[in-house]
């Protein structure tokens, strides 16, 4: 599984790094952003889930 953040729809709630901190990180302005190459570990799958299905814009997508 690979995740990317459609950075016309983040909002910066910033629901992504609450729930899946090793995945996801803020930028400067407090938006979302992926951490590394966007590939999720087999064993981070399920919060990479969490945090899609609880972003409001829908603005994380799998690849």
């Amino acid at each position: 599984m690979k995740v990317q953040i459609d950075s016309g729809r983040c909002q910066g709630h910033g629901r992504c790094y609450d729930l899946a901190p090793d995945l996801f990180s803020e930028d400067d302005e407090g938006y979302g952003q992926v951490v590394g190459d966007g590939i999720v570990p087999q064993d981070q799958e399920r919060a990479a889930r969490l945090a899609i299905s609880n972003c409001p814009e829908r603005a994380i997508e799998t690849l």
